[in-house]
């Protein structure tokens, strides 16, 4: 086995540990008292920001082509996608009104691969999933703890760009050539767009397309500073 899918067979399984552990908090937020749905949303946002967010962290570290995040992202989609239509859904997480869940894992390997493949640069290619898992990640948290449903609320996108901006500058400074700016602007954008929803175009669509196409107008025209 070689190193790469070494890599990718131990970010599954890590993946695959923080999804089912999630049962635990999950669990103790309703016997706390927690609306079920309530311990759903916080659960989907640790899974958000620990089984996705980490994960892209490692991605320019520990690979050298998009093919195996693809490979890992895609695969995690399907399993996603086939607990729903068989009925088996991971209850702790997953909502039978909605398959966002879905969608984020197949935003996530499309932009983590797509980006890389155009621009041939992973750090690059890690932005729009940062602003999904963490960016989108602590926007859910908040919107939970303070307005205890699930909406839509200007607080979560301020909560939102705290997070992603500086993140955002850290990473595209790592590009090569770097693109603090651009990334900065991809963030912001990002945090725009997270507000909207059009049928089955959930935030995670939008906030991976945004993002992408900043990123690829940025690249064209190059450093800002």
């Amino acid at each position: 086995m070689t190193d790469q899918l070494l890599w990718t067979l131990l970010l599954a399984i890590y993946v695959l540990a923080i999804v089912f552990l999630t049962r635990f908090p999950y669990h103790w937020m309703t016997a706390k008292g927690m609306q079920p749905i309530r311990a759903v949303y916080y659960c989907r946002k640790i899974i958000h920001m620990a089984a996705a967010g980490v994960p892209s962290l490692f991605v320019p570290l520990v690979f050298t082509h998009w093919i195996y995040p693809m490979l890992g992202g895609f695969l995690l989609a399907i399993l996603l996608y086939f607990t729903h239509a068989s009925g088996r859904r991971l209850y702790w997480f997953q909502l039978e009104e909605n398959r966002n869940d879905v969608t984020f894992a197949l935003m996530w390997w499309v932009s983590v691969a797509l980006l890389w493949w155009l621009l041939g640069d992973p750090w690059l290619a890690i932005l729009p999933a940062l602003f999904l898992s963490f960016g989108d990640g602590v926007t859910g948290v908040v919107r939970n703890y303070f307005i205890r449903r699930r909406s839509k609320h200007v607080l979560g996108n301020l909560f939102m760009a705290l997070v992603s901006v500086p993140l955002a500058w850290f990473v595209g400074a790592q590009a090569d050539p770097a693109l603090p700016v651009w990334a900065v602007i991809a963030a912001l954008v990002a945090t725009v767009v997270e507000r909207y929803e059009f049928g089955p175009i959930d935030d995670n669509i939008l906030i991976a397309i945004a993002s992408i196409l900043v990123l690829l107008i940025g690249s064209a025209l190059g450093p800002l500073v």
